[in-house]
């Protein structure tokens, strides 16, 4: 399951109803959390211990849901990082904006020297 950002939801309402127009960005970052991100972008995204956003791709939608084409590999944890639940899809490698957010089928505990990967097709993301 995955829900729009507030931020997102005005830019599509705008776009699509035009009053503004929306610049998709070049690039789409997945990032991790042990806990739920919010529509607010409240929330707490990983930091430290070897983490960083990963670029991530996603093919045209099709009834209503889109997979990642290919796969997102994060670095191997420098420390703990605790049991991964939730992941954010933001517009920047750091900052930006929070687009659409998530829960993972099933945590994963990242130890230090664990990789995290997201195998290609493992994301859906849904518009509902």
């Amino acid at each position: 399951m995955s829900a729009m950002s507030d931020y997102l939801e005005n830019k599509v309402l705008d776009h699509v109803l035009g009053t503004s127009a929306y610049t998709m960005p070049t690039t789409i970052y997945i990032g991790l959390s042990t806990g739920s991100f919010n529509d607010d972008n409240s929330g707490t995204e990983l930091s430290g211990n070897g983490y960083a956003r990963q670029s991530i791709a996603f093919n045209a939608a099709a009834s209503g849901t889109a997979d990642n084409t290919a796969a997102a590999e994060f670095s191997p944890a420098t420390a703990s990082w605790g049991t991964v639940t939730h992941f954010g899809l933001f517009d920047g490698l750091t900052g930006g904006n929070l687009l659409i957010h998530g829960a993972f089928t099933v945590g994963k505990l990242i130890d230090t020297g664990d990789i995290l990967k997201v195998s290609a097709g493992d994301l859906d993301i849904t518009a509902a």
